[in-house]
């Protein structure tokens, strides 16, 4: 057992709770939505937004990639032909201004973040005309309060692009490591070094980026503790502001490209167990927080201090420090959150050109919250940013008497309540330092549909 900063390692807890679950990132979540849900519904839930006036948070999807990762679960499309990029471009930034066109233009852009693929896929001048288009349609914030991200590929950016990025209003960087291991990246295809990364870090420094964040990933084909050890060495050696350490999951049959890996490469359970819990403590020691879900920051970082503060929030990206946005989301297989729906792109790139150019959105399916729905998100919400649970604000907010509404939950919460993962008060519910590493099982406790849908859909291992 470890405990150090409010976190607790406890192997016979973990081994009894670690079953697969949602990731939360929304709630319901995305096997919830349907193709029920058009452009009228996604049309109407706009002009509620727009009454609310709540601030924006735009996503866009640049689904390119010049070569393949194995262990990949996004929406990509390989191709080393940097032309196709531009016919898709054109049609993202056609429905940047017909999406533009629907919203109130005074309501300000707090967060806005490029995902893909790779977003740096693109040539600097197409990124300028991307950002340029959106500047021309949304409100865009010219002082440097925004969180403006783009995730990049060390191994295949130029360094000199990272000035670009900065002079078009980028201020966060969130790189995709996964591994420095040679024998590791030959065996899931993604390649980038020490150097590379170190040079990029350099510079956004050096461009005044307020925050470098890295991903990493345990449990891919020929890793160990003892390999992975070498490359978090490495990692805390170049200090980034945030880190994300994922488990992977090895779903072939939902992702075709996962077939390419060596099942018998793979870590044992045991294995990824032991890696994650010296993962775990090897960052706290090296002074990062935990933030939930496989999320680490440094104290100082912007993360850190919105848990602290109490207003931490989390969306389609994962954790968040802008709370109260409405997201609004652009490129093939998107999916935007505007006041009580969330509503997802066409996934497939023929589909949703095929949309853009006969003057349509280009939304597939979707899904509208019920007032039930709401409630469960606001206690889902609630307890992946905060570990902690006031029932007198939910019963404010929704009108509801928390302890009869949610009596049959409070009742299967009962075996963790006994284990020492979640303490129960009159007053609400506190997730213990025992709990935290736990998260997601505990509020699948609170989810409607988790146990009518889990026969049909494959999740993650919690830990």
């Amino acid at each position: 057992m470890i405990s150090e900063n409010g976190v607790v390692w406890d192997q016979r807890l973990i081994e009894r709770y670690d079953l697969s679950g949602p990731r939360y990132t929304s709630y319901p979540t995305a096997p919830q939505f349907h193709g029920g849900f058009g452009e009228a519904a996604l049309c109407q839930a706009i002009e509620r937004s727009n009454a609310a006036g709540r601030p924006l948070s735009l996503y866009f999807h640049i689904p390119f990639c010049s070569t393949v990762c194995y262990y990949c679960a996004c929406n990509k499309i390989i191709t080393a032909n940097r032309k196709r990029a531009l016919p898709y471009l054109e049609r993202l930034i056609t429905e940047v201004a017909c999406q533009g066109a629907l919203f109130d233009r005074s309501r300000p852009v707090h967060q806005l973040h490029w995902g893909g693929g790779t977003p740096t896929y693109i040539s600097d001048d197409e990124k300028r005309l991307l950002m340029a288009a959106t500047r021309k349609h949304f409100n865009l914030l010219d002082d440097d309060s925004g969180e403006y991200s783009i995730e990049i590929h060390p191994g295949d950016m130029a360094v000199s692009t990272i000035s670009c990025l900065r002079q078009l209003g980028f201020n966060r960087l969130s790189m995709g490591i996964q591994d420095f291991d040679p024998t590791v990246q030959q065996a899931v295809n993604r390649f980038n070094s020490v150097e590379e990364v170190r040079a990029l870090v350099d510079a956004g420094r050096a461009e005044g980026f307020h925050s470098i964040s890295m991903d990493l990933i345990y449990g891919l084909p020929h890793q160990s503790w003892d390999t992975f050890k070498r490359t978090l060495d490495s990692i805390i050696e170049l200090g980034p502001d945030r880190l994300s350490v994922f488990n992977y999951a090895h779903l072939p049959h939902l992702f075709k490209v996962q077939k390419q890996i060596d099942e018998s490469a793979l870590p044992s359970a045991a294995e990824k167990l032991l890696m994650m819990e010296s993962i775990t403590r090897m960052l706290l020691k090296a002074g990062y927080v935990y933030i939930g879900m496989d999320h680490f920051a440094r104290p100082d970082d912007e993360l850190a201090v919105a848990q602290r503060n109490g207003v931490l929030q989390r969306n389609f990206q994962g954790y968040s420090t802008h709370g109260g946005c409405d997201l609004v989301a652009f490129g093939v297989s998107a999916i935007s959150a505007i006041d009580n729906v969330f509503a997802q792109n066409h996934k497939q790139i023929e589909d949703y050109q095929t949309a853009i150019d006969s003057g349509h959105l280009p939304v597939a399916r979707g899904f509208e919250l019920s007032p039930d729905d709401l409630l469960r998100q606001a206690v889902i919400r609630q307890l992946i940013c905060h570990f902690e649970l006031h029932f007198a604000d939910i019963e404010q907010q929704f009108g509801v008497v928390f302890a009869d509404y949610f009596a049959e939950e409070l009742f299967q919460l009962r075996p963790m309540i006994d284990d020492g993962l979640v303490v129960l008060s009159p007053d609400g519910l506190r997730v213990t330092p025992a709990g935290r590493l736990l998260i997601r099982r505990i509020c699948m406790t609170f989810d409607a549909y988790i146990n009518k849908s889990r026969s049909e859909i494959r999740y993650s291992k919690i830990i």
